[in-house]
């Protein structure tokens, strides 16, 4: 296969890809992502042993969930079009020099706010790293691979997602959670060290501007995702944030115990996102819907079958299958929906799912701190119930179409000509 070449924002040549050299660099991003996705779900299998450090309440400890979401929704356009001039290799370093530090200044915090505060570092990392990185498979690999490559970008995010609060919640059982997070450290550490050795340079070729982000808000299938993607995401943190204090109250589950769970849920979470990933190509909100369905019917019955382990273990099972379908069917939406604009798509992904994520754990925190871990389980069935009712609603809109590839299909999907939109088949 030859290098192929890109004509830069200024009109000079770009350096050759070369299908060999190209993949060390998706595999450095695609480990970028998978740290920062890691790195801001740890505190959740973490939660109430760094609770009881600062001698802060459950509630009070998922603002370190709430913190990095919040800051990473603003700094998703933000630093994204304050550095579109910049070199993307640059600024991808640069993001994960602060996730580094901001590891390392929690692991070291003597204080609660300087857990907090390096919450923020982690959040503006997610936005800009995120939003850069997701949409730069097709300036690192031949045309013909870059299916391929964004699957491996993106296949970071179930990654993370699924095995970041298990693993994190083994580390801290057996060394304690100080030591999860300087573990975490050393790892950003040496994915620096990656995308320094392999990522090429990367001049900007498309300056991602607020004008086209405010496009894409006015088209309909953009709006509709961001509405389906509130509603699961919602109702997912603002429930699993608190789920080790659910299988702690409420199952009466040990440490031990409570890790197996959630190794359980986090290989349940990788399967759901190969098969919904799959699906995902031609149908997403079909497979929005069937997740939010299965999160809704799951945290609807675990007041009842959670009590007993066993019924809390299925319970999780099925619930990891459906929440690993869900962010590739995020992303493949907004990426069909603007399938020229990839750096773009990513930044409204990122916003929206981050947003949502700050939101999620607020909310659920405070429902934890006035009533009980049931409570925050119920409500949040009933906020993925909305969701369903939303799809269903709007079964006869069509889905958006593009050419860009979703987060864990190896190819691309194919390309549509019916001015913007695709139906279901």
């Amino acid at each position: 296969m030859q290098a192929t070449t890109t004509a830069s924002a200024g009109g000079e040549p770009l350096p050759p890809r070369s299908p060999l050299t190209g993949w060390p660099a998706v595999v450095s991003v695609m480990l970028g992502i998978f740290v920062i996705v890691t790195t801001e779900i740890l505190p959740i299998g973490l939660l109430t042993s760094i609770g009881t450090s600062f001698v802060v309440s459950d509630g009070m400890a998922g603002l370190m969930m709430t913190m990095p979401g919040l800051v990473a929704a603003i700094a998703a356009p933000m630093v994204t079009v304050a550095t579109a001039r910049f070199d993307r290799r640059l600024m991808l370093c640069l993001l994960m020099l602060l996730l580094a530090l901001a590891n390392f200044l929690a692991a070291a915090a003597p204080v609660y706010w300087l857990v907090l505060s390096s919450r923020i570092m982690v959040g503006i990392t997610i936005g800009g790293f995120w939003s850069i990185g997701a949409g730069l498979a097709e300036r690192l690999v031949p045309p013909a691979s870059v299916g391929r490559a964004t699957a491996v970008i993106f296949s970071a995010i179930p990654l993370g997602s699924v095995l970041g609060v298990p693993t994190g919640t083994l580390v801290g059982d057996l060394f304690g959670w100080r030591t999860a997070f300087t573990v975490m450290g050393v790892l950003t550490f040496g994915v620096l060290v990656m995308l320094l050795l392999f990522v090429p340079p990367l001049p900007p070729v498309r300056a991602t501007r607020l004008s086209v982000l405010n496009g894409m808000l006015r088209s309909v299938n953009t709006r509709f995702a961001l509405l389906l993607t509130f509603l699961v995401v919602l109702a997912h943190f603002g429930t699993y944030t608190y789920v080790t204090p659910f299988l702690e109250q409420v199952t009466h589950a040990g440490d031990g115990v409570i890790t197996a769970f959630l190794l359980l849920y986090g290989a349940a979470g990788i399967l759901g996102n190969l098969l919904g990933g799959a699906w995902a190509a031609r149908r997403p909100r079909t497979v929005f819907g069937l997740a939010a369905a299965l999160i809704a019917a799951v945290t609807f019955l675990l007041p009842a079958l959670g009590r007993w382990e066993t019924g809390a273990v299925v319970l999780l099972v099925v619930w990891g299958l459906a929440y690993g379908a869900v962010p590739v069917a995020s992303q493949t939406w907004f990426s069909k929906a603007a399938p020229h604009t990839p750096e773009a798509a990513s930044v409204l992904f990122t916003a929206s799912f981050q947003a949502t994520i700050s939101v999620g754990a607020l909310v659920g925190g405070v429902v934890l701190d006035r009533t009980s871990p049931s409570v925050v389980m119920l409500l949040g069935g009933c906020t993925a119930a909305l969701m369903v009712l939303a799809v269903g609603a709007a079964s006869r809109r069509t889905e958006p179409a593009g050419t860009a590839a979703p987060a864990s299909v190896v190819s691309p999907a194919p390309a549509s000509h019916d001015h913007g939109t695709c139906g279901e088949r």
